[in-house]
């Protein structure tokens, strides 16, 4: 019987939580239907393709927080193509993966300055920290993005467990 190896540090958690977290939100992402990329709920909600930059933003701040002392807000607009933001996505995790394969302890428990509340309040930060809290993020924007794939008619696949429209039995 074959077995697999499980992580031990909470470095190699994290690594291997934000593989399968990426692979979960790909899913999600590659069924929403492109040309509805503009649904949004009410004039307060954001566009589907607002949400989605959200997720691949999630995956470009990963450098940032690896490698400056402070993180500073950098708002980017989202592109109008929800395949543009579905690419931007990927290129994102990867860029992200080659940067986190060279993460060692020391720079995953060393400090960054960042963004912590209203009024431009920041505080030092451990950088693993900042990454769950990323990864996290990143599950709530995606969760609030399975509602447009309803809303949109598409099919919601499973996330961490049956669907509607992927059930298990």
């Amino acid at each position: 019987m074959a077995t697999t190896a499980q992580p031990t540090t909470e470095r190699e958690h994290y690594l291997a939580s934000f593989e399968r977290e990426y692979q979960t939100t790909l899913r999600v992402l590659k069924a929403f239907p492109p040309a509805q990329g503009k649904l949004k709920f009410t004039d307060r909600s954001t566009t589907a393709n607002e949400i989605a930059w959200t997720l691949a933003i999630s995956q470009m701040v990963v450098e940032p927080i690896l490698t400056v002392a402070k993180l500073e807000p950098m708002p980017q607009p989202a592109p109008a193509d929800f395949n543009a933001v579905v690419t931007a996505f990927e290129k994102a995790h990867a860029n992200a993966t080659q940067k986190l394969s060279n993460l060692n302890d020391a720079t995953f428990n060393s400090t960054i300055v960042m963004p912590v509340g209203p009024k431009a309040a920041t505080a030092p930060i451990r950088r693993a920290d900042a990454l769950w809290m990323m990864l996290f993020d990143t599950v709530h924007h995606r969760g609030q993005f399975s509602v447009y794939l309803r809303a949109s008619g598409a099919k919601v696949p499973s996330i961490y467990g049956p669907s509607g429209d992927e059930p298990w039995m």
